[in-house]
């Protein structure tokens, strides 16, 4: 990729002699190869330094699953041991409870179809039109539905790029960013609606500002939780007014 881009700036000259010259390219060249060099520098600079939190990591992945498995298998003794310090009174935490128990489950499921569907059907169209890396990009395509709307922003980069250096400014490539267009068309409007509709029961435009509200005050992770966040505060909305009554 990056000798055909330098390809590429060395026909400017030709192309365009009144608005550029060679020199101006040379130098233009010049600057981005001293850029590369710095950045390999400092990549192979932080990655020697994030060695210690490469460990860490990897104490995390056997850690985690084993305090996933002690939660499952005493999951009743951690849960009474919690209700300890609960009020006795407390049906509104467990209506909120129960519904976020389901819904969030139900979201969960519905992601993994989602993104087996997204994955299986990306990778296809990209066999078909006969695109490079159509395994990884289509990977990449189906994680991206993890994150509502931004991951698929995202993604959306590597595609175009890998389309363009394999076929240029062609029908080829044209075809290719249409047919992932649609596949992101219909997942966001027909796939995503009807895996989601009766299990998390949110309206698309809540889903949206729960992803600016929270994407602005956590950033991705904010972005990565906005919609369980949205469905908890959906559940306590929905769980207060019975509560209410209850008590009139």
């Amino acid at each position: 990729m990056l000798n055909k881009g330098q390809e590429l700036l060395m026909q400017l000259p030709e192309r365009y002699p009144n608005i550029i010259s060679e020199q101006q390219v040379s130098n233009l060249l010049t600057n981005i190869q001293g850029q590369i060099s710095e950045f390999s520098q400092s990549f192979v600079s932080s990655s020697i330094a994030s060695v210690g939190n490469l460990l860490t990591y990897m104490v995390y992945l056997v850690v985690v699953p084993l305090l996933i498995f002690f939660f499952l298998i005493d999951k009743e003794l951690i849960l009474g041991w919690f209700k300890r310090f609960l009020p006795k009174d407390r049906k509104l935490v467990s209506v909120i409870w129960n519904e976020m128990n389901g819904k969030i489950a139900s979201y969960v499921r519905g992601k993994i179809m989602e993104i087996l569907i997204i994955w299986v059907i990306t990778y296809i169209t990209f066999l078909i039109f006969g695109l490079n890396y159509a395994a990884l990009l289509s990977f990449s395509v189906g994680i991206s539905v993890l994150i509502p709307y931004v991951g698929a922003a995202i993604v959306t980069l590597p595609v175009a790029i890998i389309a363009y250096f394999q076929w240029g400014f062609t029908s080829d490539a044209f075809y290719v960013l249409i047919a992932y267009g649609v596949i992101q068309f219909l997942d966001g409007n027909l796939l995503v609606p009807l895996l989601f509709s009766e299990m998390v029961n949110l309206h698309p435009a809540a889903i949206i500002i729960a992803v600016l509200i929270f994407g602005g005050l956590w950033g991705v992770w904010g972005v990565f939780f906005a919609i369980p966040l949205a469905t908890l505060i959906h559940a306590v909305i929905n769980s207060w007014p019975n509560k209410m009554a209850d008590n009139v």
